[in-house]
């Protein structure tokens, strides 16, 4: 389906403040400018420009130019589903970013399921008995799991922020499940997660959790570094 011209100018205005082509704090050009450098009419750049200044990208100014926002203070939960369209590979500082995000984000959403939704929870992990030994299975589970708990608990911004990443988990976690020893170590967590479960320990669960997100985002970390030492 072709995109409307609205959508690229905002994805390329977008591209082009992440590369740094327009820098925070300083103005976008012109929207007679922008028409001309995007080959577009100035109804669609300024739809784009309102879609930009409702996300927090930018402001808008009477007779000025818009103005660039520092977008990591003043964006929302749509800035991140645009940074993370806007990457064909997304940088390692922001996947390290998403993973101490988890470190405090999961084990909530952990306490929660087994607190209001034990049995549902359960049979979350129960779907383990299933699991294939393969990469692209184990990223599936996992992401389910954590959408699934999310869900589970009473505050719907856990699920809210989760679904925001989408469009890349599943494929960065079929890189970091790739290995087997990841697979092995996040099997063990959910293991550990059922028994809990069954035992009602809910806050056992959130500090196991905790410590397992933050092994996987060292882990993460120790791997990349590594590769680019290749």
């Amino acid at each position: 389906m072709k995109q409307r011209s609205t959508d690229v100018i905002e994805q390329k205005l977008i591209a082009a403040i992440l590369e740094g082509t327009y820098m925070i704090n300083e103005e976008l050009p012109s929207e007679r400018d922008l028409a001309e450098l995007v080959h577009s009419g100035r109804p669609a750049v300024r739809e784009a420009l309102q879609r930009l200044e409702r996300d927090g990208w930018i402001t808008i100014r009477q007779s000025k130019p818009a103005f660039v926002n520092d977008f990591w203070r003043q964006g929302n939960l749509s800035t991140i589903v645009n940074i993370l369209r806007s990457y064909e590979h997304v940088p390692d500082h922001f996947v390290q970013y998403m993973l101490e995000l988890r470190v405090v984000l999961l084990p909530v959403c952990v306490k929660d399921s087994i607190t209001f939704e034990r049995m549902n929870a359960y049979f979350l992990l129960k779907e383990t008995e299933h699991l294939i030994n393969d990469a692209t299975a184990y990223a599936q589970f996992d992401w389910q799991l954590q959408k699934g708990l999310a869900a589970l608990s009473p505050n719907p911004i856990y699920l809210l922020i989760f679904n925001s990443f989408q469009e890349i988990y599943p494929k960065l976690a079929t890189y970091y499940f790739s290995q087997e020893k990841h697979r092995i170590a996040s099997f063990h967590y959910y293991q550990q997660l059922m028994e809990c479960m069954i035992q009602n320990e809910a806050d056992r669960a959130a500090i196991i959790t905790e410590e397992v997100m933050r092994e996987s985002a060292e882990q993460w970390k120790k791997d990349r570094r590594g590769l680019h030492e290749e």
